[in-house]
């Protein structure tokens, strides 16, 4: 695993961006793995830009979200498919038939989780962007989640919660469960792209530095896989002797 620290959120986006933008130019065709909330938006932002300045292009890229809410219609505002069409989609030159984000629409879960695993058995995916948990999570797979987990429900934990109830006007509106790749599918990247910013952050990327792998903070799984790039600000690196 290859730990980059960097002074602020802004050098963590940019760094980050330029190692996807790098991977279009070399391969215009790749499938990316991508990933929701506050931690990435920095880098769609650059990536809008890089396509906009004409140095990349998205018409051949395949894209596999990590996770989607459950009990939110994907017209909803905050559904990880509203953000991504608001953070990043509506302004590049992507395929719609190119984008795949878990759909918890319906009354049957499992057989929509059967249906998004068997997509991702069928994808290769070339870089899989990254955020993590205050308690270690990756995508939603809580604490104790096993590495062979693969596409599944879970029920979200209190402070996963409490962590995204900025996003909603009220506790009671933050959805109780989620679909995510399991921490099976997402080892099956080639690459791992992990970013991290604020204090917040700083006890979950202790544990992931210390290489120490344990099922109690997922990410640490990072340490066996054999491309893993994290790249953190100060202030979430600021527990790390």
């Amino acid at each position: 695993m290859k730990l980059i620290v960097v002074k602020d959120y802004e050098e963590m986006s940019l760094k980050a961006s330029l190692i996807i933008k790098e991977l279009l130019m070399r391969k215009k065709d790749a499938t990316l793995g991508l990933a929701t909330g506050s931690s990435p938006i920095g880098i769609y932002q650059n990536l809008i830009k890089y396509y906009q300045n004409k140095e990349i292009s998205f018409k051949d890229v395949k894209t596999y979200n990590l996770d989607e809410y459950c009990e939110l219609p994907r017209s909803h505002p905050e559904s990880y498919y509203s953000f991504m069409h608001r953070n990043l989609f509506s302004s590049i030159d992507i395929l719609e038939e190119n984008v795949h984000i878990p759909c918890s629409e319906g009354s049957d879960l499992q057989a929509l989780c059967k249906e998004y695993n068997d997509l991702l058995h069928q994808a290769d995916i070339d870089l899989q962007l990254l955020g993590i948990g205050a308690n270690g999570h990756i995508g939603f797979n809580e604490p104790n989640t096993p590495f062979t987990q693969e596409t599944w429900v879970v029920k979200l934990t209190e402070k996963t919660r409490l962590d995204n109830q900025r996003f909603f006007n009220s506790l009671d509106e933050v959805p109780t469960h989620a679909m995510t790749m399991g921490i099976k599918n997402i080892m099956q990247a080639k690459c791992l792209l992990l970013v991290a910013s604020g204090k917040n952050k700083a006890l979950a990327i202790k544990r992931l530095a210390s290489g120490e792998v344990s099922e109690e903070c997922p990410a640490t799984i990072l340490n066996n896989h054999p491309n893993a790039i994290v790249i953190v600000d100060e202030e979430a690196a600021s527990l790390i002797k």
